[in-house]
């Protein structure tokens, strides 16, 4: 537009006007038109307006002309078909409480008298982001266009679950929401959703999962070390059995946690010094010795990983930065292993090395001319320290016996972990 043109107009950014706004001007209208409507009225009015005052008013001139001078929020939700808000805060409890029987009872009268299953979802979503907002500011109510009693629900709420919790469920009835259009039983996909949202309540994210198994790994064997009797002799490493099985718990969580073949971590010996001695290491590693510790622990925790790994090497460890190099050759790896669940594997066996709040970072770097690569300590050699570059050919050793389901469903580390996750063993394979 020209300047001309434009400075010979009004400029008007219009916007939704606030629920509370539109519930206080048609209050001061009934007044005015000496009509009784009770609060809950107003803002089941000023709710289907959607933040149009003359859609407000309209409806408000209607509910005159049908119910007299006396209106009720019944009548409201009769010519909507919303919810009412006592309803929509039972949903909202039902889900965050677990409790999915209440909730089905609530959408089946719901769905029975007729209501707007859609628009039922969508005044869901609002309340849970209501609850959302709430929390991160602190209780904060000018952010919110609540009236006082969903302001009340909201507070007893918000003591009752997480934000992260409350991020899952939005996101399940945000899918919800979309998916409305285009299903043919509208009550059946609004089921499927409460089901999912009250089971996104409860998960556990897979990083957090994974964070308390290397934490179990690490305290497990040491904690009952220190309890051995000081004059029982240690077993020998060939002699022991290698408990190398598949390990699968069915969590409570809608995640399920595998744990990767691989051995378990041995019980160091009883000597008094032994059981005395920090996990951290205290001595300064040189690069490729401390590479090789990570690699070791890495191969315990996922072998898929320490495949990835394989011809990647260490670049530099600077300002605590942990920097991995893999050779322009071998880049399709480095593509598989850059993300950020490796990163955090890798953090914590470095954390467990003595080398806590590290970083990771991947490069693509050329390797350094006539580097042997680094091979990481065998698990079940007691005479190798973590961290020992092997330099000359492991002797044999005699095969280990094999294990019975009993043997490992007894063993200590396994029962705390299942203690641990509330899990239970599905299937042990040798």
């Amino acid at each position: 537009m020209l300047p001309t043109i434009l400075s010979r107009c009004q400029r008007f950014d219009l916007r939704r006007i606030p629920s509370p706004l539109i519930a206080k001007h048609l209050a001061w209208i009934a007044q005015k038109e000496n009509v009784q409507i009770d609060a809950a009225a107003l803002y089941a009015i000023a709710r289907g307006a959607d933040g149009g005052l003359r859609d407000a008013e309209s409806t408000l001139d209607q509910l005159i002309s049908f119910c007299g001078n006396k209106i009720e929020e019944a009548d409201v939700l009769s010519m909507f078909g919303l919810t009412s808000l006592r309803q929509i805060l039972a949903i909202t409890g039902a889900v965050i409480e677990g409790n999915a029987e209440t909730a089905l009872r609530e959408l089946n009268e719901l769905a029975k008298n007729g209501k707007d299953l859609s628009r039922l979802v969508s005044e869901l979503l609002n309340l849970f982001r209501n609850l959302l907002i709430f929390q991160v500011s602190k209780g904060d109510q000018t952010l919110l266009e609540v009236s006082e009693e969903e302001a009340a629900a909201l507070a007893e709420r918000a003591a009752q679950i997480s934000t992260d919790a409350l991020t899952r469920i939005m996101e399940v009835l945000s899918d919800c929401e979309g998916r409305l259009r285009d299903v043919a039983s509208k009550k059946t996909l609004i089921e499927v959703a409460l089901f999912r949202a009250i089971q996104a309540r409860n998960a556990v994210p897979i990083d957090t999962v994974l964070k308390r198994l290397q934490d179990l790994r690490a305290s497990g064997g040491g904690g009952r070390a220190a309890s051995a009797p000081a004059a029982a002799a240690p077993t020998p490493a060939a002699a022991r059995p290698s408990l190398s099985a598949a390990f699968t718990a069915t969590a409570s969580a809608p995640e399920v946690l595998r744990e990767a073949p691989g051995k378990l971590p041995e019980k160091p010996a009883a000597a008094p010094v032994a059981a005395s001695a920090p996990v951290a290491a205290t001595a300064p590693m040189d690069l490729e010795t401390l590479w090789a510790s990570v690699l070791e622990g890495v191969g315990r925790a996922s072998p898929f990983m320490r495949s990835h790994l394989a011809e990647a090497f260490p670049a530099s460890f600077e300002k605590g930065v942990f920097v991995i190099g893999f050779d322009p050759e071998f880049s399709g790896q480095l593509a598989l292993v850059d993300n950020a669940k490796n990163r955090t594997v890798l953090q914590t066996k470095l954390a467990e090395l003595g080398h806590r709040d590290a970083l990771v970072k991947f490069i693509e770097k050329e390797a350094p001319a006539g580097r042997v690569p680094v091979t990481p300590p065998a698990t079940g050699d007691a005479t190798q320290s973590p961290g020992t570059v092997a330099t000359a050919k492991a002797a044999p050793k005699e095969k280990a016996a094999p294990v019975s389901a009993d043997d490992f469903k007894n063993d200590p580390l396994i029962k705390q972990a299942l203690e641990l996750f509330k899990g239970t063993i599905v299937e042990v394979r040798t």
